[in-house]
């Protein structure tokens, strides 16, 4: 009964970083997304991960941990690409208004 909680347990969690994920795509921007939080939760999925195979105690829910970290390591993905759609725009803005500062 307990490895059925646990896999709810995931499966919910499991369930918004896909979410997350395509928010984040469509949103080209980090603004939004924390790094420390992402790092946060990739580090608690190891422990779980840890912890299971530690106590030998693998079944189909290390399979639900495993889903989980590949879904949030995506997200880490996006946030560096977002964060470099952001540096990349800012230095769009700088050229910009600096060409138009100097034309006037």
């Amino acid at each position: 009964m307990c490895s059925v909680l646990e896999t709810i347990m995931l499966v919910c969690f499991g369930f918004s970083w896909p979410l997350n994920v395509i928010k984040a795509v469509k949103a080209r921007s980090a603004r939004n997304m924390s790094l420390p939080f992402i790092m946060l939760i990739i580090t608690g999925y190891i422990a779980g991960i840890t912890a299971k195979l530690m106590s030998h105690q693998v079944n189909y829910v290390l399979a639900a941990y495993f889903l989980n970290l590949a879904i949030v390591l995506v997200n880490l993905g996006v946030y560096f690409r977002n964060k470099r759609l952001d540096s990349e725009s800012e230095n769009s803005h700088i050229c910009f208004t600096s060409t138009a500062v100097a034309e006037k």
